[in-house]
């Protein structure tokens, strides 16, 4: 196997030292993250352009897309006007020309009289039929035809090649020379025994049909190759995540009393639904199995995920172990605290917080009471995972919000622990192809039922000329004794430019459209205990119109608030979108929901807009919402850990998933550190490309 591991280091040779790049296109590809052969081999063609049948000049028709192929009769060098290059050819039938504008001296020396070439390109007609910045072939000097008969891929380009001459043809020159020297090198990164199977194409020969396709059959079974093997190799990820978290199988057994768990929830302020109840039956099997828990929570929002988080810590910490409970705000973490400290008042469990905002000598105190086993149930941001947090004996690690943490984080607050059992929680539905691919390590419980007496939000589009109707609106509800939220979005990038928008906007609703009302506002930048300030009062009902931004996306539960506002409706997705309106709806009164946005919005903005006001269902939201923005973007896998999927779509996929999962499951279970001579190219595609860069198991 060692020579099989030097064999493959050919493909890890930096894209400078490959025929026809250098240093300023090594730059240029980097920008797009391409630094190795192998990662230019896998350059993702955005679509394909099918050449494979010439036409004659005389045939051509306006706007056609085509290649046609003659002998160069004249060219012409025209300096009056803007500069550019004129290139006559001739193939018998009529004549037609091509134009360079961009870089007219250097075509001039390319091209000469008499040269057979092929130009691809679309077709306009002036005085002749012409071509403008047409692909091309000289088919007279030896050169292989790379743009001629044949299906042509069209790879993403930007400033960074245009600048540095990485057109098309260029980068298919380099594609081809690389494989003539080192197609050897590609050996293959699948179980020989799936290829056969599923009648794959080997590896070298999908990347080769990749870039040089000859029919359209070819990019079928290229691409059917390429989504297998991403698909296998995530799936493999969390099998072997699942594997080696259970093994030794030994985990934390928590077998509480019948009278406990019964009194426990006899002792909440209401009653549980019956998927409540459910899901928390799961948690207790899994608690009591003697195998460390890991299971996914997902309900949709207002479901009760925290009560159910709650008695399960409560069991935890009934067996003798610490909990904590992970979220991805300090101001959730703050209502998860005293949500729970609220729940825990007639108990002798000690409730701590922790959060990265606190002062030196509080955080300090904190993390010794904790590591001395004086908090029983901690609370906090990022500041759990950190390393001068150690727990005594952490039983239960709760994470909500799942999404907004990552698999990588996840993984540091169970390292706090021997075995800690895990619970993840997140109120964003996700679809089941996204589900069996994100959480593939988890066991998912679905809280499928809201609490009795919820209403229905109603929701609406209103364009920013409805306005004052809109203010109108929320005068009416207020004067009714209700509350209401007017939300700003909040986008990393321009955090400044909108946080500027909601001050402004605070200022001047507060001076002239809700003047005779009482106003607050919330945003990530105030300190701790304002923000804490702001938001008791509008609990309290003090505040009767909340302007914020994001901040209060998940976590804010204030049952009088009937109206939520969202300003700029069509910078969210439709995930959050769901989250915000979930603020609202959280008492017995009808509540509303008003989506904001400019007069012209695109098509995608306007789908959002029309699945909104047609839905209250999370599950169908996010099928929607994976629809309209691709996976990678509705879920983030940048952040969550996750490899990008740059060939599957997991809408239409699902088989795809499914097959690929049983197949990583079984190799897993059979060969949990992949040292059988069958799996070799498996160990070795998963040390050089997944091991290090996803924090996961040593295998070896």
């Amino acid at each position: 196997m060692e020579n099989n591991f030097k064999k493959n280091d050919a493909l890890q040779t930096p894209v400078q030292f490959l025929k026809g790049v250098g240093e300023k296109r090594a730059e240029a590809f980097a920008s797009a993250g391409i630094h190795t052969l192998e990662d230019l081999l896998g350059f993702t063609p955005r679509r394909y352009l099918d050449r494979s049948a010439m036409r004659r000049i005389s045939d051509l028709q306006e706007d056609d897309e085509v290649t046609v192929m003659g002998e160069i009769s004249a060219k012409q060098l025209v300096p009056r006007g803007r500069k550019r290059l004129l290139v006559r050819i001739h193939d018998g039938s009529a004549s037609m020309d091509a134009v360079w504008f961009n870089q007219p001296d250097l075509f001039n020396r390319i091209f000469e009289q008499g040269q057979v070439v092929a130009f691809s390109g679309k077709v306009k007609r002036f005085k002749s039929w012409q071509m403008v910045h047409p692909d091309y072939d000289i088919l007279t000097d030896g050169r292989e035809a790379l743009n001629t008969g044949q299906l042509i891929p069209l790879y993403p380009s930007g400033q960074h090649f245009k600048r540095v001459g990485l057109s098309n043809y260029a980068i298919r020159k380099i594609i081809s020379l690389a494989l003539k020297k080192y197609g050897d090198a590609i050996s293959e990164s699948l179980p020989l025994g799936l290829v056969k199977r599923y009648r794959l194409p080997v590896r070298k020969q999908a990347f080769q049909q990749m870039h040089f396709p000859a029919t359209a059959d070819d990019m079928k079974q290229v691409w059917r190759r390429f989504k297998y093997e991403e698909l296998f190799y995530l799936q493999l990820m969390m099998a072997l995540r699942r594997h080696h978290y259970y093994t030794p199988q030994v985990g934390q057994k928590m077998d509480v009393e019948d009278r406990f768990f019964s009194d426990t929830i006899s002792a909440l302020p209401f009653k549980l639904t019956n998927a409540q109840t459910r899901v928390l039956g799961d948690i207790r099997k899994d608690m009591a199995s003697g195998r460390p828990m890991s299971r996914l929570v997902q309900g949709d929002v207002g479901s009760g995920k925290t009560v159910v988080a709650f008695v399960a810590m409560r069991m935890a910490i009934e067996s003798g172990y610490q909990a904590a409970l992970m979220a991805p705000t300090e101001i959730l973490a703050q209502q998860h605290y005293f949500s729970l400290q609220e729940m825990l008042k007639d108990t002798s469990v000690n409730c701590g917080l922790l959060l990265g905002s606190m002062k030196a000598k509080e955080k300090r105190e904190m993390q010794e009471r904790i590591a001395a086993g004086d908090v029983d149930l901690i609370v906090g941001t990022h500041a759990l995972i950190q390393k001068a947090v150690e727990f005594k004996q952490l039983g239960l690690a709760v994470i909500d919000e799942q999404h907004r943490f990552g698999v990588l984080q996840r993984g540091e607050l169970v390292e706090k622990g021997p075995k800690p059992h895990v619970l993840v929680m997140t109120a964003t539905p996700i679809p089941r192809t996204l589900a069996l691919t994100v959480y593939g390590d988890l066991d998912v419980s679905v809280i499928d039922e809201l609490p009795p007496g919820r209403q229905e939000i109603r929701t609406f589009w209103r364009r920013q000329d409805k306005q004052l109707q809109v203010q109108e609106f929320i005068r009416d509800r207020i004067n009714r004794g209700e509350q209401a939220y007017v939300v700003y979005p909040l986008v990393e990038e321009s955090e400044k430019l909108d946080l500027k928008a909601a001050t402004e906007a605070y200022e001047s609703l507060t001076q002239k459209a809700f003047s005779e009302f009482r106003l607050g506002l919330l945003h990530g930048r105030m300190k701790m205990d304002e923000k804490e300030s702001v938001m008791q009062a509008f609990k309290r009902g003090e505040v009767q119109i909340l302007i914020a931004t994001t901040v209060i996306e998940v976590g804010v539960d204030v049952p009088n608030a009937s109206v939520m506002v969202i300003e700029h409706a069509e910078r969210f997705g439709l995930s959050q979108l769901h989250q915000l309106r979930g603020r609202v709806g959280r008492g017995s009164q009808q509540s509303y929901c008003i989506l904001m946005t400019p007069a012209q919005l695109n098509q995608v903005a306007q789908e959002r807009m029309a699945a909104m006001e047609g839905t209250n269902d999370g599950f169908k939201i996010a099928e929607e919402d994976l629809r309209l923005r691709g996976s990678g973007e509705f879920f983030g896998t940048r952040q969550s850990g996750m490899p990008d999927l740059r060939y599957a779509d997991l809408i239409h996929d699902l088989a795809i998933v499914q097959t690929a999962r049983e197949d990583a499951f079984a190799i897993v279970e059979g060969d949990p550190h992949l040292r059988k001579p069958h799996n070799n190219y498996v160990l070795r595609h998963f040390k050089l490309h997944y091991e290090q860069k996803y924090n996961l198991p040593d295998i070896a």
